[in-house]
């Protein structure tokens, strides 16, 4: 019962700091596209909140499919990671940077460099 209240705070709280932070258009092609954000995607990874948080959590379906199409462009991936709502969101990065391998993608980004940190 606690996991689902926790969850739903988490939510919540980044929805609380994306609405203060405010919806800015992108005029240029960003690391995940045109028209979104770093910020704007990590709500999007609210599925892993768990996962990102404790290496030993099991990653739910939901959050794998999410962290798949992250894992297309490893560069958008690594921006939502290091991004300021995912780190608002209690999100670490030295653990969410693990999720791609404990989802089992055979066509993970292995290797590649997102900030100080490197995808196994």
């Amino acid at each position: 019962m606690e996991s689902p209240i926790k969850f739903i705070c988490l939510v919540g709280f980044v929805v609380l700091v994306v609405s203060i932070a405010g919806f800015h258009r992108v005029e240029g092609a960003g690391e995940c596209g045109r028209y979104t954000t770093p910020d704007n995607e990590a709500m999007k990874l609210a599925p892993c909140a768990t996962a990102a948080q404790d290496e030993n959590a099991s990653v739910s379906q939901s959050c794998c499919a999410q962290v798949k199409k992250f894992s297309q462009n490893p560069g958008c991936l690594c921006a939502v990671l290091l991004s300021n709502t995912a780190k608002m969101s209690g999100i670490d990065p030295k653990i969410a940077i693990t999720i791609p391998k404990r989802c089992s993608f055979a066509n993970r980004p292995i290797g590649y460099k997102c900030g100080s940190y490197t995808l196994p």
